[in-house]
């Protein structure tokens, strides 16, 4: 083929913008007039909103049918719409009005933040009931070491013995006194010891020394609380052959002897196995008295004393 003009081009080979260009206005292309492409018999393509019909053919160039019972469409001012337009949701298979697009949905899911909200919720609870659980078991425990004794006994603690006070007892008892307690009064050689094992007394001493005539032992009690009769006890030590001992009460004599028998059956000589008690029944009065145990002549005095005490009435222990 030769280079030429082939004539009038098809429609779909039209430049709307020829008549911009000297060989398009040589070809007689003109600005447009009507919504043609400006190309002498071109075909305009351009149709104002609405003028779609459905269910029908337009052909190019003619104007379009009424559709669903309107009238002919008009044509729009430049600029606006035309009067015949109508929205997509009033026409029949239309988008419906108020109803948002569908969501699109792909096949990976998001998060599962409803599990990790409720886990979340979970462990706090946990530690809610943990502090709870805990203050109530400190309260618990405090209350207890506060109210009631431990389960484990209390070791006593080590402490000096002191001899017992002559002539003034506890509220509720009557007197006590230890062998080698200063409120005695020693004589005719008796003296203070601890060298024989076994004493009752608080710190193990008695008095010894009282086997030879004139020796004695003066105990001054206070705190009788009335006249009547009492009971003298005397915790002692004898060994060999049963003993005896005279006693008087405020200067006059004890109707008969103080018995100091081995009830313990210790050999001679082994006072540490001969510690045992006897006791003279004695008539006192209300406040101060003074009791003495002396050795006489006729007297068995090979013992040792480490306790005195008083009970009232007649009693034997």
């Amino acid at each position: 083929m030769t280079p030429g003009d082939n004539g009038a081009s098809p429609p779909e080979d039209d430049d709307p913008f020829g008549y911009l260009y000297a060989d398009g206005q040589a070809r007689g292309a003109q600005p447009p007039s009507g919504g043609g492409y400006g190309y002498p018999n071109s075909v305009s393509r351009v149709r104002a909103v609405g003028e779609r019909t459905y269910g029908q053919q337009v052909s190019y160039g003619q104007p379009p049918q009424a559709a669903y019972g309107q009238g002919a469409p008009q044509q729009g001012s430049h600029g606006q719409p035309s009067a015949h337009y109508q929205a997509p949701e009033t026409l029949p298979g239309g988008a419906q009005a108020g109803r948002p697009p569908a969501r699109p949905t792909s096949g990976r899911r998001g998060p599962n933040t409803k599990g990790l909200l409720i886990g979340a919720v979970a462990v706090v609870a946990a530690v809610v009931i943990g502090i709870g659980i805990a203050m109530i078991n400190g309260h618990t425990d405090d209350d207890k070491s506060g109210n009631q004794a431990g389960t484990s006994p209390t070791q006593p603690q080590p402490h000096s013995p002191s001899p017992t006070s002559s002539g003034k007892p506890t509220p509720g008892e009557l007197p006590k006194v230890d062998g080698a307690d200063k409120s005695l009064q020693l004589a005719g050689g008796a003296a203070g010891a601890s060298d024989v094992s076994g004493a009752r007394s608080a710190d193990g001493s008695y008095v010894g020394g009282l086997n030879q005539v004139g020796a004695s032992v003066t105990w001054t009690v206070s705190d009788i609380p009335e006249d009547g009769p009492y009971t003298l006890f005397v915790n002692y030590s004898t060994s060999g052959q049963d003993q005896s001992m005279s006693v008087t009460v405020n200067g006059k004599p004890y109707g008969g002897k103080l018995g100091l028998k081995n009830w313990r059956s210790a050999p001679d000589g082994a006072f540490d196995k001969g510690w045992t008690k006897s006791y003279a029944w004695l008539t006192l009065q209300k406040g101060s008295n003074t009791i003495a145990v002396s050795c006489q002549p006729g007297d068995k005095c090979n013992v040792l004393i480490d306790q005195m005490w008083i009970k009232k009435g007649q009693v034997t222990s």
